[in-house]
């Protein structure tokens, strides 16, 4: 059988390879790192996660929550992995960054169908079936290959990662433990907010020197925007935003603590299995580290913060996709390139998994001579490829999943209005649809 090639060990490389590997498919899958850094990376393993360790929602009501259900039906590793790393951050599934990367790792080195070669690849081969899965950092070299051969432009936006700092240095005589309105397990911490102390760090966060940016034109993607650009839009946005102190209560505050309003708070998000580690939620940064520094410890409760990570900026590239891709995840110009992760313009760890299984699905079906499967828009992943491949975008933009690109589903307006029940219906016919083609797939 011939072997197929995969560049980037990516979250998407990585659920491709390992898929194709347990079909008997020999693959090679090329990694840059740690021979070549991106910048953002810090380490040489497999589906490193770089912003935050977070997947988002587990719940099927919510648009992540049945993206995850979809492809662990599908038959992902990476998501059945992610959930056996998983930390403590309530009705997320947030997980253990080191120890889930080292296990994907050890998958990929230890299955005897996948030849791991730590080496930059320049130019896309002229030969054989090849799936890229690089993702928005890609190498200057194979963007360039990449934009010479599909005959389209790349875009361009910049991507944030927030700091992390050791639990153990929060004073916890101001934080607290807690989720929002008491849901699930209390599983950040908050750092509560007066009004003086808001104003205080408002000042610091829009007067702080950010690092220039050089030779790009400054594009944020909305779901991962930098906390200073954020804070510009007005003195307030911080506080209906990652700083919303709404439904956070300090229980050791007397029986009536319901009644408490903060006027922001900061939350953190576990970000290791051993639970030493929290990275600041909502706080992507391109500011220099000092005065990143200086920002944290105006924190209540972050005083004397040690921090372990600061937050960086890099910029990120995705193709134009609904000029390149067909909704099988290859090319129009030529059937053996398949494109997978938020080079695709996905945006979203699980999005990253969810493109890197369809496109190994779709890389064996074509090499097997069947059918390649293509997801109706019932689907959460369905959906998400018919908005990346819609070839009528006047302005593409990464996108994460969510409830407005599904098919809308007939109801009454006493389901219209009911925002749980309709997300239910959605999730349950999208659910039946995923088990047929789960069905289709499996079939000889």
């Amino acid at each position: 059988m011939e072997e197929i090639n995969i560049i980037g060990a990516g979250l998407a490389g990585s659920e491709a390879a390992i898929y194709l590997a347990k079909k008997g498919v020999k693959v090679n899958l090329y990694e840059m790192r740690p021979e070549k850094t991106t910048g953002a990376h810090r380490s040489g393993y497999c589906a490193e996660f770089v912003c935050s360790n977070s997947l988002g929602a587990t719940a099927l009501t919510s648009a992540s929550g049945l993206l995850k259900e979809e492809i662990k039906i599908l038959g992902s590793t990476l998501i059945e992995e992610a959930f056996n790393c998983r930390v403590p951050s309530g009705a997320s599934l947030s997980i253990d960054r080191f120890g889930f990367s080292k296990k994907i790792t050890d998958i990929v080195k230890n299955n005897q169908n996948i030849n791991y070669v730590t080496k930059e690849i320049t130019a896309i081969p002229n030969e054989g079936i090849n799936i890229i899965a690089t993702g928005p950092l890609t190498s200057m070299a194979l963007c360039e290959d990449i934009i010479k051969k599909t005959g389209e432009e790349n875009f361009k936006f910049f991507d944030a990662v927030a700091p992390i700092i050791k639990k153990e240095s929060v004073d916890f005589k101001k934080a607290f433990f807690a989720s929002r309105w008491d849901k699930g397990e209390a599983d950040f911490i908050n750092c509560p907010m007066t009004k003086e102390e808001y104003e205080n760090f408002y000042r610091i966060l829009t007067t702080a020197q950010t690092i220039e940016l050089k030779n790009f034109e400054a594009k944020f993607f909305e779901g991962c925007m930098p906390v200073e650009v954020m804070a510009k839009r007005g003195k307030d946005t911080l506080r209906f935003g990652p700083l919303k102190p709404v439904g956070l209560f300090d229980k050791r505050i007397p029986s009536d603590y319901k009644k408490q309003q903060f006027y922001a708070v900061v939350q953190l998000r576990q970000d290791d299995k051993e639970g030493d580690l929290y990275n600041l939620v909502g706080f992507q940064t391109n500011l220099k580290w000092n005065e990143q520094k200086r920002l944290i410890h105006s924190i209540p409760s972050l005083e004397n913060a040690e921090i372990t990570r600061y937050g960086v900026m890099h910029a990120n590239s995705f193709i134009n996709s609904p000029k390149i891709l067909n909704k099988t995840l290859n090319t129009k110009n030529n059937p053996d390139l398949f494109f997978a992760g938020q080079i695709t313009g996905v945006e979203g760890y699980t999005e990253s998994i969810a493109t890197g299984l369809l496109a190994g699905i779709n890389a064996y079906r074509h090499l097997t001579g069947k059918n390649l499967c293509e997801l109706p828009p019932v689907t959460m992943l369905g959906a998400l490829i018919d908005y990346i491949t819609y070839p009528e975008h006047k302005n593409f933009q990464p996108i994460n999943s969510n409830w407005g690109i599904v098919s809308k589903i007939e109801a009454d307006k006493k389901i219209k209005k009911d925002k749980q029940l309709k997300n239910t219906l959605l999730a349950n016919r999208s659910i039946e649809c995923i088990l047929k083609i789960k069905n289709k797939i499996e079939s000889p």
